[in-house]
């Protein structure tokens, strides 16, 4: 077994043999030339079909891509337990080893997504869009806390248009519209308010032009994700980025669902037997499956039919009805 702990600019490499042994422990540049000297390392210690990589979606995602075009198996691997830490210490080659176990012995079970498709563009494509989201979010804060504070006569004459066309008339608006030239604060609050309202029109192209991509790539490799009613392009584009471009990786419906934190997690005490909601997976794709239920109850007469039904056999309101609710549950899962 071949365990990594990735860097921004080395990465730490052990290797483990089946009985657990340690075989070596070597530090290699993390670039292309030193994802090749690591495998051909390890390979000279025997025969490496699988491997635990720290941060496969960041650090460790070129050395995992690599690994994977070499025909071996990658598992994502989470940071060493910190009871482990606190017993054993902290150090790269000690992690390195712990990722190389934790394959081993089977608690390393998600394997890495391979992240040379589409739906890697997507995800590409989709973080510039929660950013300029963001930051069109904090511009229109600001613009309207400006006014706020902004001369009477201009708050009132601003303060009854919508938001398009506030922002369309603060872009407009010169150094000495309705006011004294010379007039130091008055001058400050128009050149503000032109300034993010030209921020907030550009990060909207912006958005918009994302958005128009995600939605025809969609359209083009996973057609049949928009034909269900109540998944619309963004939906859609979350779950294609939970699931990677090697979506064969998830073996059952149960595991998507765990991936997507909406599977059941055996809460049992005793005599109490119950369960509950898995709080971990993906909280985008949770939310995405959220607004997708809670889309189809308001618009598709299958899902209104069987959230009644469920209802009216004593289910809460709150849970699907797949699996007992445990007593005194009041957190809306996203199902």
């Amino acid at each position: 077994m071949l365990g990594v702990d990735t860097h921004g600019e080395v990465h730490v490499a052990a290797v483990v043999s089946p009985l657990g042994k340690i075989l070596g422990t070597e530090s290699f540049p993390a670039t292309v030339a030193g994802y090749r000297r690591l495998l051909v390392w390890a390979r000279r210690r025997g025969t490496v079909r699988r491997a635990g990589v720290e941060g496969t979606g960041t650090f460790g995602a070129g050395l995992s891509r690599y690994l994977l075009t070499q025909q071996i198996q990658v598992f994502e691997v989470n940071r060493p337990d910190r009871t482990a830490r606190r017993l054993l210490g902290k150090s790269d080659p000690l992690d390195a080893q712990a990722a190389a176990r934790a394959v081993l012995s089977g608690r390393a079970r998600a394997r890495a997504k391979s992240g040379d498709g589409p739906v890697h563009s997507a995800r590409i494509f989709k973080v510039a869009k929660d950013s300029a989201a963001k930051a069109r979010t904090q511009a229109i804060n600001q613009l309207k806390a400006v006014l706020v504070i902004a001369d009477p006569a201009l708050r009132e004459r601003l303060s009854s248009l919508g938001n398009r066309e506030l922002f369309r008339t603060c872009a407009r608006l010169g150094p000495g519209d309705g006011e004294d030239g010379e007039n130091a604060v008055a001058q400050a609050t128009h050149m503000t308010l032109r300034m993010l309202a030209e921020r907030i029109e550009q990060l909207t192209g912006q958005i918009d032009e994302l958005n128009q991509r995600l939605t025809r790539l969609v359209e083009r490799h996973a057609p049949q994700l928009l034909v269900p009613v109540g998944i619309g392009p963004d939906s859609a584009v979350t779950l294609l980025i939970t699931m990677g471009d090697n979506p064969e990786r998830l073996n059952t419906e149960a595991s998507f669902a765990a991936l997507c934190g909406v599977s059941p997690v055996e809460y049992s005490s005793g005599r109490r037997s119950t369960r509950r909601l898995n709080y971990g997976g993906d909280r985008q794709a949770n939310a995405a499956l959220h607004r997708i239920v809670f889309t189809r109850l308001r618009h598709d007469p299958r899902t209104q039919a069987y959230y009644e039904r469920r209802t009216q056999e004593g289910r809460s309101s709150t849970w699907s009805g797949r699996f007992p609710a445990p007593p005194r549950y009041t957190r809306a899962p996203a199902l």
